[in-house]
């Protein structure tokens, strides 16, 4: 069985060398002492006191985990299939379902509760730093989709108090649709 921890200290570690060096990454990953609430809290906090917010941002989306991405990837690429524009790919049922939508030329995404299995007994994070992950996997995802580059913006986070997590979805070019 894996461990989710180990799996984001390593995750966070390569991310945080990659944006600077390991003795720092070792730092903001410490923590082995800590329940995995406290240690999710704290390594926030480290790379908040260290980094600012659009290198935590690009750290964080490089830390997306991949979980059932080609599931996802599989059905957005059938609702891609059967549109014509993103007003269309969003209109699908199958679309309501996963949380996409349309709304006056913008596509959203959309969950009623965290996903994330490293907070399930995190009650209320300080920051959105830690859900940046999530705008990762979504960029991933709709790129590899609608093959051009996005921009992924998170806008309402269950963990920081909201009522759904929230992400705009922005395609830097025209996505091509068939």
């Amino acid at each position: 069985m894996f461990d989710i921890r180990k799996i984001q200290e390593q995750v966070i570690f390569n991310a945080v060398k990659n944006e600077s060096n390991s003795e720092t990454a070792k730092m903001i990953v410490s923590g082995n002492n800590e329940d995995n609430p406290t240690w999710v809290k704290n390594t926030m906090r480290r790379l908040e006191e260290t980094f600012d917010a659009p290198s935590i941002k690009k750290i964080r989306m490089s830390c997306q985990c991949g979980y059932a991405m080609d599931e996802k990837l599989s059905l957005l690429n059938e609702l891609k299939k059967d549109s014509s524009s993103l007003e269309e790919f969003a209109s699908h049922d199958k679309a309501k379902e996963a949380g996409i939508s349309y709304k006056e030329g913008e596509l959203f995404l959309q969950f009623s509760y965290c996903p994330c299995p490293m907070l399930a007994q995190v009650e209320k994070l300080e920051s959105n730093s830690w859900c940046q992950c999530t705008t990762g996997y979504s960029k991933v995802v709709f790129e590899k989709a609608f093959g051009c580059e996005i921009d992924v913006e998170l806008l309402k986070s269950v963990k920081m108090g909201d009522d759904i997590c929230l992400m705009k979805i922005l395609p830097l070019q025209e996505v091509q649709f068939n």
